[in-house]
């Protein structure tokens, strides 16, 4: 797209239901600035004048994940369809009970966050957390010592741009985002030393509105003020919980990521390639136990996490952090992950009848390189075209690629 600016860039990608709102645009402009759209997800905005280097606009078309996603191939590692690169693959857990019991799944990724920032491996971590002024809603954050990584620990089910975060591509620290914020800022880094990236298993991004909605269901009224609020955590696989003035709310996992927050997922989410963090030096997801049909089962207990070394640099940190009693481990294989993960196994295998549908229909579309997208679809040929049919019909009713 040479001759056309960031701006434009920017702007089409938004308005075609491309942008994932993982701000990694913003640090190309500091004129850009991430806001909640009246849909209730996080979209760029102009907000002040263009700081924009004259190659900005050619950095955006090689990294923004509304353009272009790349499977990755680190060397050392080998390809699995479902899961991406794999150099190492375990089942985990942090040994710290807190940390565990305070993490979305078995705590590892908070557990490794402290670490390295306390033994000074890092000088620091970006992440999410709560916003301390209106916990309702999401930010990045820089944490600089345990506490803070407890602070931040647990899912987020909501808008949050962490590759917007000044210091996320910072080659001495630790950046912990969604897939596609993993995807941007190592497109971003390209040859440039980067940060340890490390990434979680995502099934796509709700709504902000759905956080909302969800403490009107428990009897939260807009009005009032919100102490505390998290989505996971303090117990496997946690409850989404509500602290205001001195009394507690909470639904099951499976009321409110199954009953309000998934079924806002936006657009983009539906339409990716990698939700399990391809581009991320390590990644981290919930090690599901499942009934006869292979489906997760969501009795409270103590959590276990699924852990994907991707590359050398990422297998060393996980290999250090055991022998360091950080993390305990049980190695498995990638084939055990992806069959807990059946909501990753089924959207990557029929993601190619899904494009096509909405292709059909219209809709413009990022591009996708290296995924093996087309030979996942054929050993999935009827779910496939069963997909591309029901996107087909939504895309053409005109709502699915609006958010």
């Amino acid at each position: 797209m040479s001759g056309v600016t960031l701006d434009e860039q920017v702007r089409q990608v938004v308005q075609t239901g491309r942008c994932t709102g993982c701000g990694a645009c913003t640090l190309l402009d500091e004129g850009l600035a991430m806001r909640l759209s009246e849909e209730g997800y996080l979209r760029p905005e102009r907000v002040g004048a263009s700081t924009a280097a004259p190659h900005a606009a050619r950095e955006f078309g090689r990294a923004c994940p509304g353009r272009i996603v790349r499977a990755q191939r680190p060397q050392g590692s080998a390809y699995h369809p479902v899961l991406g690169p794999v150099a190492g693959c375990w089942e985990a857990a942090a040994t710290d009970p807190t940390t565990r019991h305070r993490g979305s799944s078995g705590g590892v990724l908070t557990a490794l966050s402290a670490w390295l920032v306390e033994s000074g491996e890092a000088v620091r971590a970006v992440g999410a957390s709560a916003d301390t002024d209106e916990p309702r809603r999401t930010v990045p954050v820089t944490i600089q010592s345990r506490d803070e990584a407890l602070n931040a620990a647990g899912s987020r089910y909501a808008p949050v741009a962490v590759a917007s975060h000044p210091r996320a591509l910072d080659p001495d620290g630790v950046t912990v985002g969604k897939p596609c914020e993993a995807a941007a800022l190592r497109s971003l880094a390209g040859e440039e030393p980067a940060p340890l990236i490390m990434s979680f298993f995502c099934a796509g991004t709700p709504s902000a509105l759905a956080t909302d909605a969800m403490l009107d269901q428990l009897g939260v009224g807009a009005d009032e003020t919100v102490d505390a609020l998290w989505y996971r955590g303090r117990g496997w696989p946690g409850r989404f919980t509500a602290q205001t003035g001195g009394r507690e709310v909470s639904a099951s996992y499976d009321e409110s990521w199954g009953g309000t927050l998934g079924p806002t997922v936006q657009w983009r989410c539906k339409i990716c390639p990698d939700g399990i963090g391809e581009s991320s030096d390590i990644t981290a997801g919930d090690f599901w136990r499942s009934d006869e049909r292979g489906y997760p089962v969501f009795t409270e207990t103590d959590g276990f996490s699924a852990l994907i070394a991707r590359t050398p640099r990422g297998l060393d940190v996980v290999r250090r952090a055991i022998a360091a009693g950080v993390i305990e481990v049980r190695e498995i294989s990638a084939d055990e992950v992806a069959g807990v993960q059946p909501l990753q196994r089924n959207r990557r295998s029929t993601l190619a009848g899904r494009l096509l549908g909405a292709r059909l229909a219209g809709a413009r579309l990022p591009r996708y390189r290296g995924f093996g997208l087309v030979r996942l679809a054929v050993s999935r040929a009827r779910d496939s075209v069963r997909t591309a049919r029901g996107t087909f019909r939504r895309v053409r009713g005109g709502a699915a690629h609006r958010s």
